[in-house]
This record gives C-alpha cells, structure tokens and sequence, in this order.
C-alpha cells in the first residue's frame, strides 16, 4: 500500500472548478497585483484569525521580515527565537540586520520554553521582540510570553506560518500578539498555487506600516517615508486562497482525526514511538505535521517505511544554531540539548485529509513493527 506524504491533486480535484473560475475573474479582469482581490481575501483572512487588520505579501519568509521592520528592529538589535524551527524564522531576523537571541524548546510541544525567556532577556538587554514559533500547527504558550513582553515594553511577532486556524484559549493563531506571520506555500493547510503570504495585527498603526512597507515603504504615489521592498500577493494566489478558505476547517479537523486514529493505533501497538503529546494549555491543534519521536535509528527507520510505501519527512534535522551561516552568533553543539534532540528523532508521518484509514493503519503498524 502507498501512503503518500501529500497529495494536493487530490485537494484540488475537490474544488477544481471552484478554483479556475476564481482564476478566469483575475485573468478576465487583467489586474494581477493588489487590486479587489487581495482586499477582500485580506477581509477574509483577518475575519477567519480573529484579527482585525491583514496585509497580503509574496511569501511566508517576507510577512516575518515585514513585520520585524514593522516593528522597528534591525541593526544593534536582537530578537529572541528558537533553533528548533524552519529556516525563515532566524533567516528574517538576521536579514532584517538584528541578532538572533535562542532559546531551547519544550520537549513535548515543541514549542518555545516560556522558562527560559527571562534569563535570555536578562543577558541580552538589547532585545527588540519575542518570536515564538506555533510549531506544526499548535499554539506556544502565549499568555506568560505577551506578560514578559508587555513588562518590557517589546514587540510579539507569532511565527504561524504552520498554524492558521490554530487557537490559544480560544483566540486563533495571528490574534494572540502584535503581528501574526503566516504562509502560503502549497503545501501548507492552506496552500496557494505558489508563493504567498500575510501579516495579521490588530494595531492600525503596524497595519499601515506593513502596507507600506510591501511596496518599497511608499505612502503615496512616489513616496517613501520608510526603505521596504517588494512583496505583494499576487491577485490570483488571492482569488485561489478566498475558495480553499472556505475549506480550510473541514481539511484542518480532518488532520486532527486522522492523528487521533494514530494515537489510538500508537496506544493499542504499545510500541517505542514517541507520539505528540498534548500542550498543558488548552489548544486547538491543527495538525500541519503529526511529529513522532523515535528512540532509535531514526534514518533507519525512516528508510524501511519508504520500502514499504510509507512516506515520511524529518523536520528538521540540523537545530539552526548549528547551521553554518549562524555560527559567528557563537553558540555550540549542548547549547540547546532538547533542540538537538529532537533533530536526531523527530519525523513526521502523512496526516493530510486525503489519507483513508487504511493508510493510517499502515503507517502506523508498519511504524510500531520497526519499533517495537
């Protein structure tokens, strides 16, 4: 049986008609940048996190580099991050010319560990903002981390490129700090046919300052009160992400159940793998990624399911303190032992809503056979 890590044909078939009339609007209209369509899915997107303003860009990577220069940090400044995270969150930092302050991560949710921001902030005055990551779709724990930041006067940015629909206490991932960053890479739970991204916030003034900095900080017409670049959203990524929206939390509650099935599975097999555990705060999860853990031989074992049809993916194997283009920040291999941990042991199994329970069955028992 073949278990495929994603199958976006499948999605698309679902809504194909949908979608290519959406595209024929934008095709027939000839405006392809900004324009009617960008606003109304921004209308859209900022309604659906609960957020009151939402700025449309050309990526994920550019709404958390938008958003750093909205909030002012660059050179002489630093902002505290995990290294258990995708490229683009320390990547933006540093092009936005600060310093990338780590943190360690919690072993269970993944996320930031809210114990130890204090001691960072302590060592490092200079920090302009808290980026926590809501890492394969679930929440950090946002409520001590907007009171450490409220206390010192910076800025939250929520990294949320994996959570949209996520929730904290009932307020949706992109609400819960002063600017939510999302992205829309195809493979993501909501996914455009390309590049695309946005930047929620529910503070007018920052909401501006994102608008103009998508289009090289320009305020009106051939002028610039501030030096930004070019990152709009493409009006049919738009027009394709205002239909898949409107799916958005049947596919979401879909990956939920299919992890739940997985936990059961997990539960009754009473194999070595490490399953996701559930965060401490009330959550909802939406499951962008289902990440075990494996004890042992995690390549291996990674390996032997491809043999047998299963799919899989390690995010991500190397901490980014450990990366070669981070190695002038000085940190060092122990630095941040659960980070380099779970780089040896995580993978992450197909959870997409397209799946049959026959393939999550067997993914799972072909999962807990190679580690019983």
């Amino acid at each position: 049986m073949h278990v495929p890590f994603l199958d976006l044909a499948a999605q698309t078939a679902a809504i194909r008609d949908e979608v290519l009339a959406a595209i024929t609007r934008v095709v027939d209209s000839q405006k392809f940048i900004l324009g009617d369509e960008v606003r109304q899915f921004e209308q859209q997107a900022a309604e659906y996190c609960g957020a009151r303003f939402a700025v449309g860009c050309a990526s994920g990577s550019d709404a958390l580099l938008l958003a750093l220069k909205a909030a002012c940090a660059g050179a002489g400044d630093a902002v505290l991050t995990v290294p258990f995270t995708f490229f683009a969150t320390a990547g933006a930092v540093a092009l936005a010319g600060a310093r990338p302050v780590f943190v360690d991560v919690d072993r269970d949710t993944f996320n930031i560990d809210v114990s130890q921001i204090e001691p960072a902030l302590k060592r490092y005055p200079n920090i302009k903002a808290i980026l926590p990551v809501h890492l394969f779709g679930g929440c950090a724990d946002m409520d001590p981390i907007r009171e450490i930041a409220r206390s010192r006067k910076i800025a939250v940015i929520e990294d949320a490129a994996q959570a949209i629909g996520a929730e904290y206490k009932g307020r949706r991932a992109g609400s819960l700090g002063d600017i939510g960053c999302f992205s829309f890479y195809p493979t993501k739970n909501l996914g455009a046919f390309g590049d695309g991204g946005l930047c929620t916030t529910n503070d007018e003034a920052l909401a501006g300052r994102l608008r103009a900095l998508r289009v090289h900080g320009r305020t009106a017409t051939y002028f610039h009160e501030r030096i930004g670049f070019a990152s709009r959203l493409d009006a049919i990524q738009a027009a394709v992400l205002a239909v898949k929206l409107k799916y958005l939390d049947q596919w979401s509650d879909r990956r939920a159940s299919n992890a739940a099935l997985y936990l059961r599975l997990f539960d009754e097999h009473q194999s070595s793998v490490i399953p996701p555990r559930p965060a401490p705060y009330q959550t909802r999860h939406i499951f962008h990624q289902f990440v075990v853990r494996c004890p042992r031989d995690r390549d291996e074992v990674q390996m032997r399911l491809r043999s047998e049809g299963v799919a899989s993916e390690v995010y991500y194997p190397l901490a980014l303190h450990e990366q070669p283009c981070f190695a002038d920040l000085g940190y060092k291999r122990g630095d941040f032992p659960v980070s380099e941990e779970l780089a040896r042991t995580v993978l992450a199994l197909p959870v997409h809503p397209d799946l049959s329970e026959s393939q999550i069955r067997h993914a799972a028992t072909t999962l807990t056979r190679l580690l019983p």
